[in-house]
């Protein structure tokens, strides 16, 4: 019994030790972007973004080796420069932004492949669908801001399947490819 007692206590201790070095890092949004592309007709790429996101990362390595990200973007805050198209794409034709109005990523798993390159494996749920994705991430590096503040910059791409998520459904591939490549480069703060 004694030797159980001192095993639960010495777990207790390495785990509250993990806790208590972990460091929470919250995207700057006015220096982060979260975007995605989409080809039209087969012959142009469509740019937009989220306006609206939030985003966070804890990790208790410096070299956010053991990360768990993440995030949520506001469905409503859509941004392709085209009014029109923005309007659309919240309808039910697509995001249907009355019915899910949210984006969320969780990630479930961090690996390092490279000195600064890492596959991030998570959740992504998007139009009431929750698939699992991989996504690329390169940490750019860390530095001291002007608020003497650090910060971190990752630059994260990926590609999504619009089928997948039910997004558009009646729209063929030849009108709008079925593929979607997200991109984000994010500034995150550490708190």
């Amino acid at each position: 019994m004694k030797k159980l007692f001192v095993l639960l206590f010495a777990a207790s201790a390495a785990l509250s030790s993990l806790t208590a070095s972990a460091q929470t890092w919250t995207a700057d949004k006015s220096h982060s972007k979260l975007g995605f592309s989409i080809t039209h007709m087969m012959v142009s790429d469509v740019e937009g973004s989220f306006k609206t996101f939030e985003s966070t990362i804890v990790s208790s390595k410096p070299d956010f080796s053991d990360a768990v990200i993440n995030l949520t973007a506001d469905i409503n805050s859509v941004n392709t420069e085209d009014e029109k198209r923005d309007g659309h794409l919240k309808s039910a034709d697509f995001f249907d932004a009355e019915k899910y109005p949210k984006l969320t990523f969780k990630s479930t798993s961090i690996k390092k492949v490279a000195a600064n390159k890492y596959k991030v494996n998570g959740q992504l749920t998007l139009h009431g669908v929750t698939k699992a994705v991989v996504l690329d991430a390169v940490l750019r590096g860390t530095t001291v801001n002007q608020a003497k503040k650090t910060v971190a910059g990752f630059k994260v791409t990926g590609t999504i399947k619009r089928a997948d998520f039910a997004l558009g459904t009646k729209y063929p591939n030849a009108m709008l490819s079925d593929e979607i490549a997200l991109n984000a480069n994010t500034e995150f703060v550490k708190d």
